[in-house]
C-alpha cells in the first residue's frame, strides 16, 4: 500500500526510476540475473514493463504514466521488494547477448558466460573451432534453451539438440524455440543428461549445468530461492553433474569435437578432482577462467 500511495506524486518515468533506485538500495536487493545494480534493474523493470527498449532510459525519461501504467508499475516495485521476485520473472522476459527470451518461474533466467563466448573470436574462422565446420551441437541442461537459439544463429549448418531433465523448463524452452521460428532446426529431448541422446554424436557438446554447491544453496539470496532448485544445486562441493559430463562427454562427441562448459568459480575443485585433464579455462568480459573447454581427444 505504502508503494502505491508513493506512486501518486510520482509523474514521469525518471520519477519512478529515481525512487525505485532509492527503494531498491533501501531494501538492500540482490541483483544477479541480469543487471548488476539496483539503476540497471529499475531501468529494465520499467521499460520492459512498459513494452519500451530497453537500452534508452533517456529517450522516454520525461514522458508522463498514465493512471493504469503507475498501478502495474507499483504493483511490480512491490513484488520486487517485499517477495524479492526477479525482474525478469516480473516481466517475463529477460536478454542474453542481444537475444530476448520468455523467462518465469519454470526455468532459470537465461544467464551463461558461454553466451559471450559463442559470439568470440573462439568460434571465429582462425579461432580455436570454426563455427562453419560445425554441423551437430547438444545443448545439454538447456533450461529455457537459450544457449540452444544462440547456438542456431552462430553455427548455420548445424543441427541442434537440447536437453534438460525438467519437462517444464522444456515446455518454456519450446516457446522461445517457436519465437524464434527454430522448430526445424532445434529438437529438445527430456531426460537425465546423455541418457535421451544416447547413440548420437555431436561436433560441439554445451554445458551450464548446476553447479551450485550445498554450502551456498544454503545461504542463497532470496531471489535464487524463486528459481527452480534442481537447476541450481549441483551436490556437496557442486560438481556432481559436471563428473558424470566429463566421464561420459566423449562417447557423445565426433573426433575433432569438444566440450564448452560453465562451471563457476571453484575451478581449483575440478583441477584436482581430474588433474590429468588439460582443460583450456576461458576468460569473458564478466568472467575469469569460468568456464572450459575440451576437446574429446583428452577426455577419459
Amino acid at each position: 500500500m505504502e508503494i502505491a500511495e508513493d506512486f501518486a506524486h510520482l509523474f514521469t518515468l525518471r520519477d519512478v526510476l529515481r525512487y525505485a533506485v532509492s527503494r531498491f538500495r533501501a531494501a538492500n536487493l540482490h541483483h544477479g540475473h541480469g543487471a548488476t545494480s539496483a539503476l540497471d534493474e529499475a531501468a529494465f523493470l520499467i521499460l520492459e514493463s512498459l513494452s519500451l527498449p530497453v537500452d534508452d532510459f533517456n529517450a522516454f525519461a520525461d514522458a508522463r504514466l498514465t493512471t493504469r501504467e503507475k498501478a502495474m508499475l507499483a504493483e511490480r516495485l512491490e513484488a520486487r521488494i517485499t517477495r524479492r521476485v526477479p525482474a525478469a520473472y516480473l516481466t517475463g522476459k529477460t536478454y542474453l547477448h542481444g537475444f530476448s527470451f520468455r523467462a518465469d518461474h519454470r526455468a532459470l533466467i537465461p544467464r551463461s558466460f558461454i553466451a559471450g563466448l559463442l559470439f568470440s573470436p573462439f568460434f571465429e574462422a582462425g579461432g580455436l573451432v570454426d563455427a562453419a565446420s560445425i554441423t551437430s551441437v547438444l545443448d545439454l541442461c538447456t533450461g529455457g534453451g537459450s544457449l540452444a537459439i544462440l547456438a542456431a544463429h552462430v553455427f548455420p549448418n548445424a543441427s541442434i539438440d537440447a536437453a534438460d531433465l525438467s519437462p517444464e523448463a522444456l515446455a518454456l524452452a519450446a516457446e522461445n524455440i517457436a519465437d524464434y521460428g527454430l522448430e526445424e532446426r532445434i529438437t529438445l529431448h527430456q531426460g537425465d543428461l546423455f541418457a535421451p541422446v544416447a547413440g548420437r554424436r555431436y561436433d560441439l557438446i554445451l554445458s551450464n549445468p548446476p553447479y551450485v554447491d550445498a554450502e551456498t544453496m544454503a545461504m542463497l539470496p532470496a531471489e535464487f530461492r524463486h528459481e527452480p532448485g534442481m537447476a541450481l544445486a549441483g551436490g556437496a562441493d557442486g560438481f556432481d553433474l559436471v563428473r558424470r559430463i566429463l566421464l561420459s562427454a566423449k562417447a557423445q562427441l565426433n573426433p575433432g569435437g569438444g566440450l564448452l562448459c560453465e562451471v563457476g568459480l571453484d575451478r581449483e575443485v575440478l583441477d584436482a578432482a581430474f588433474p590429468a585433464l588439460p582443460f583450456t579455462w576461458l576468460d569473458t568480459e564478466s568472467s575469469e577462467g569460468e568456464v572450459f573447454w575440451i576437446s574429446a581427444i583428452d577426455l577419459p
